[in-house]
């Protein structure tokens, strides 16, 4: 039985820092002085005006004051990341889910009559949107959870127990900002060397973790290093998984890495990172999601959550 076999890479980048600090006025002009004047108007002719802030109707807040005002906000953070550019809004998420398929030449044996996870690179939509995942969990930046939270970029983790369990509390401040958690194995294995048996245990034991941690099992499994074979599918889907995705690019600190042959970003693609810092890298998280924003917004994407899609 075929094993389709990826490989995991050290990563290298730089850390910029910039701080901004906006100062806005409020200023007082003729039309204020109108309305204290028609008050007091008011008042002399036997009216009565409501105290301010009673009474009176409501008045509708304008959409389009509170999406400039939230584009300021996204523009001062994302000179504070030290960003290029704003990143972009992603659409709302699909009314009707697109039909997630294996990746053409990533399926195994038996894939359709078992009705087994799919594995698979990309999401299929003709939108201008990639969506980033971040794996394994070594690296536990605060200054990373800061940054996303601060430009509200979406992104998906998925971690392995070995690495995380000095520090569930990191991983449920990332989940408390709206990050899905997956699983990635209890121990990061090549999970083709291992028995089936072996292999439900690495799967199914993240599962119970999760769980326990985090509240819940989720259903979105990545194979450690992209490897599976047919066992790894079937053990997943017995442990409650339905999705296997993969990645068609990676990001590192200093470069990009690319799975097809135009070595581009397409509609839909999926890009993985990990959580590495300065022991690993030459450079830290921030430094990690400043390359890839940077890239992606250029490129005139968004970055949309996986699990909207799914």
């Amino acid at each position: 039985m075929r094993a389709v076999v990826q490989n995991d890479k050290k990563r290298a980048r730089r850390t910029v820092h910039t701080s901004l600090h906006t100062s806005r006025r409020a200023a007082v002009g003729p039309a204020a002085l109108t309305l204290a004047a028609a008050a007091l108007l008011s008042g002399c002719a036997g009216g009565s005006a409501p105290p301010a802030g009673h009474g009176g109707p409501a008045r509708a807040a304008d959409p389009r004051a509170a999406a400039a005002a939230e584009h300021a906000r996204l523009a001062a953070a994302a000179r504070r990341w030290g960003l290029d550019h704003v990143p972009l809004t992603p659409p709302a998420p699909p009314a009707e889910k697109p039909r997630i398929t294996p990746r053409d030449g990533f399926e195994v044996d038996g894939q359709e009559e078992e009705g087994l996870p799919p594995v698979f690179t990309t999401i299929p939509t003709r939108q201008r949107v990639v969506f980033l995942t971040i794996d394994d969990g070594a690296e536990k930046d605060p200054a990373f959870l800061r940054m996303m939270s601060e430009l509200k970029v979406p992104y998906s983790a998925f971690l392995s127990n070995y690495l995380v369990k000095d520090d569930y509390g990191y991983f449920r401040r990332m989940q408390a900002r709206g990050v899905t958690l997956n699983n990635h194995t209890l121990t990061h294995p090549y999970l083709p060397g291992l028995t089936y048996e072996e292999q439900k245990d690495e799967i199914c034991g993240m599962q119970t973790v999760m769980k326990r941690q985090f509240g819940k099992a989720p259903t979105v499994f990545r194979p450690p290093y992209g490897n599976y074979n047919g066992d790894t599918l079937r053990a997943a889907k017995s442990c409650g998984i339905k999705y296997a995705p993969i990645w068609d690019e990676e990001v590192f600190v200093d470069h990009w890495e690319y799975r097809d042959w135009d070595r581009s970003l397409h509609p839909g693609d999926i890009v993985l990172t990990h959580f590495r810092g300065r022991d690993d890298w030459d450079g830290t998280m921030v430094d990690d999601m400043r390359r890839f924003l940077d890239k992606v917004t250029r490129e005139g994407y968004a970055v949309a959550r996986l699990e909207d899609y799914l």
